[in-house]
């Protein structure tokens, strides 16, 4: 019995040592602190203020419908007329001019907000109005680029969606993307 008891009281105060000894887990937020604004990250805040997509289009994209991007980027392997491609050209541009025009309202309200914390002026009121008007905002960019999905798949082809769906390596079945019930043949 003495033996157990013995045996018992070495492991607990090997364990406790063993324990006080171990640093705490680091955050997973840990070196962010340094950051400009503390919620973006400096790829977050370059694709906002140039207007790229950031994957805001993911639900076009994946189900059939072409961003004006990768359409122009694929322009040769899709045959586009010259028609389609100065539609597309001038569809980005609109696209990106005004997802420019969003990103640095976004960035500047994320600003803002991370000042607040920062300063420790925050309030309830605050906080929910920051939120409010960066909801917005975010909801603004995402709708600008999914605009452009839904206009883009009006300019191409049947043939053409689903040439981009296999170039794009989403679809190999012969089924349109934009009329998945269809066969393109």
């Amino acid at each position: 019995m003495r033996h157990t008891t013995l045996a018992s009281l070495v492991l607990t105060l090997s364990l406790s040592s063993t324990l006080a000894g171990a640093a705490p887990p680091l955050s997973a937020y840990a070196g962010q602190q340094e950051r400009e604004i503390k919620a973006l990250s400096a790829e977050d805040l370059k694709a906002y203020l140039s207007g790229k997509g950031m994957g805001l289009a993911r639900a076009a994209e994946l189900n059939g419908y072409a961003g004006p991007a990768h359409v122009l980027e694929l322009d040769t392997p899709l045959a586009l007329t010259p028609e389609q491609k100065a539609q597309t050209e001038a569809l980005f541009a609109s696209m990106e001019r005004k997802a420019v025009v969003l990103g640095q309202a976004l960035v500047a309200a994320e600003r803002r907000m991370d000042r607040l914390f920062a300063t420790q002026a925050i309030t309830p009121d605050l906080l929910a109005r920051s939120l409010e008007e960066i909801g917005t905002l975010q909801a603004q960019v995402r709708g600008v680029h999914l605009e452009a999905h839904l206009a883009q798949v009006a300019i191409l082809t049947p043939a053409q969606k689903l040439r981009y769906a296999q170039l794009r390596g989403y679809d190999s079945t012969g089924v349109s993307p934009a009329h998945p019930h269809q066969p393109t043949h």
